[in-house]
């Protein structure tokens, strides 16, 4: 799985001119399902991403967690985490996980994360999105879990 964290003041999604989801200070993970992934590989980065040490202590060092500081979550699917430019100007996504696959990986990922974490929203899945977000920092950070070998 891939998948780009942002540490945000805010982030919300919107469908149609309608928010879906959103959230104050916490996360919003960008993610996309590969080609062989499986639950393992959401399960693995949701662990990573609920123990990250990425929001600021009293110190102003970077120590707490998602679950130190209660911060949400906003989990949205974005398949185009799979692309590949090598081969000329136009992206080629033929390493992202078919839609069904993708969504069920994505449903697992989210009903995983609240089932472990108590405040959860999500995009659309499928859906063309308008994500609005303050990015906090800026604190960016690039995940990759590929399958086991």
């Amino acid at each position: 799985m891939l998948a780009v964290i942002q540490r945000v003041a805010e982030a919300r999604v919107q469908v149609a001119g309608r928010t879906v989801g959103e959230i104050g200070p916490g996360l919003l993970l960008l993610v996309c399902a590969e080609v062989g992934d499986a639950e393992a590989q959401a399960d693995r980065l949701l662990d990573k991403l609920l123990k990250l040490r990425i929001f600021s202590d009293a110190a102003g060092k970077m120590n707490l967690s998602l679950r130190d500081v209660g911060g949400g979550l906003l989990v949205v699917s974005q398949f185009t985490l799979a692309a590949d430019v090598s081969g000329g100007n136009r992206p080629s996504f033929a390493q992202a996980a078919p839609p069904a696959e993708g969504r069920r990986l994505y449903d697992h990922l989210v009903a995983q994360a609240r089932r472990l974490h108590p405040e959860v929203a999500t995009g659309e899945f499928g859906a063309d999105m308008k994500v609005q977000l303050v990015n906090d920092g800026p604190v960016t950070l690039p995940l990759r879990f590929p399958p086991a070998a």
